[in-house]
């Protein structure tokens, strides 16, 4: 009878891999705990486990009272084995997190891009210094997640389309990819959002949900979950819903676009371009609804706040805003039905649960499909989703690399 080559090998590397795991999810663990829980025989646990602290991805944490005889010494996964590295980059601020294998996070930065003319050299300097700081080698870092408002195309992992950021982003990757090598990616913000609130938020252990992004700074994003998977689309623009065509919207020709959406750059001739859902609940379009109902604010939070606090007198701006984003609430639900739209960015941290609950009864009587509406929970949650995004990719790194 032929043999399969090579078979032992892999053997090991997944019980290496369940091993690690394990211990990730469930912290330090004895030998025999360990084989029980995956099942293996004690030689073949203490041999993995010879293994992994042979190549320093394991190590004695501690001792644990069993019966008769000594304690039992206690294994964890060497925290410094691998690191992940998550940055959240748009116009005005960015902001980064690095984190061990084990997720601990062991430092953070936080800058005004505009503070200089070189918004590039800035981030990258930022970078370097934080895993200086943090005594961090480059053969350490494992995977880098940035998130970005653009639309990133998954076939070749380029930012397709950047409003904002387009001209620097693109310099800010590269100078990355330069300095830190391939394990540099890019991931639209919307999504990684949506892996947090997936992860340990308001969409936990949902496998089909939405989220739908409103930022206080004008950008409207939808992020689409389907069976605990992001549905990127093929061009990488699933969940574009800013440019969604909702009653009430005016079309690009309406706003002086005959080109479309590819006439979407900013200029002199056409200062606002808003058109589709975007017209409806961007930021701008919220202060000009704010003031119509005599609210004013810095931002548009403020706005928010200032309504919620005013009580019966805030309602109707309130309502009103609720409907609109119903709109386009119940387009989407129409198509998808998720069950679960989770509400994220400024506008659902200023509105809270009160404007999810007027957005859930708008929704009802537009549609027939009616979903629950709920506010994101994760705190910086692009930031967090980038990390967690990250982490995945320094632990796959880490798995992979356990059997020569």
């Amino acid at each position: 009878m032929s043999r399969r080559p090579g078979t032992p090998r892999l053997l090991r590397q997944l019980n290496d891999r369940a091993a690690l795991e394990l211990l990730l999810a469930s912290g330090p663990l004895t030998r025999t705990q360990l084989g029980a829980e995956t099942g293996l025989s004690k030689v073949t646990a203490s041999q993995l486990l010879a293994r992994l602290e042979e190549r320093q991805l394991v190590h004695v944490v501690g001792s644990q009272a069993g019966g008769r005889g000594p304690n039992a010494a206690l294994y964890a996964v060497v925290p410094s084995s691998a690191y992940a590295l998550a940055l959240d980059i748009r116009a005005a601020e960015v902001t980064g997190a690095l984190s061990d294998i084990t997720g601990q996070v062991v430092g953070e930065f936080t800058l005004d891009p505009s503070d200089t003319g070189d918004p590039v050299e800035q981030v990258r300097r930022a970078v370097m210094r934080l895993l200086q700081t943090c005594e961090v080698p480059l053969d350490r870092l494992s995977a880098c997640t940035i998130g970005t408002p653009g639309v990133v195309d998954p076939r070749t992992g380029d930012v397709r389309f950047s409003f904002d950021l387009h001209t620097w982003l693109e310099g800010a990757f590269q100078a990355l990819r330069t300095d830190l090598g391939p394990v540099v990616r890019i991931e639209n913000d919307v999504n990684l959002a949506a892996l947090a609130e997936h992860a340990e938020g308001s969409a936990e252990d949902v496998s089909d949900f939405v989220l739908i992004w409103l930022g206080g700074g004008g950008g409207v994003g939808m992020a689409i979950m389907l069976n605990d998977r992001i549905h990127w689309g093929v061009t990488g623009g699933a969940g574009e819903i800013g440019y969604l065509p909702v009653p009430g919207a005016p079309l690009p020709g309406d706003v002086g676009l005959p080109g479309g959406y590819q006439s979407l750059r900013r200029t002199p001739e056409h200062p606002n371009i808003a058109h589709g859902f975007q017209a409806l609940v961007g930021a701008q379009e919220i202060r000009a609804l704010g003031e119509s109902h005599g609210f004013t604010g810095k931002t548009v939070g403020d706005i928010l706040t200032a309504a919620a606090e005013a009580g019966p007198a805030g309602d109707a701006l309130l309502d009103e805003l609720a409907e609109r984003i119903a709109r386009g609430v119940a387009a989407v639900c129409v198509v998808l039905d998720p069950g679960l739209v989770v509400l994220g960015g400024e506008v659902a941290e200023s509105g809270g649960d009160d404007l999810a609950h007027r957005v859930a009864r708008a929704a009802d009587r537009i549609g027939p499909n009616a979903p629950h509406v709920s506010v994101g929970r994760v705190q910086s949650p692009v930031l967090r989703g980038a990390l967690l995004w990250a982490l995945q990719h320094a632990r796959e790194d880490v798995f992979d690399s356990t059997v020569e």
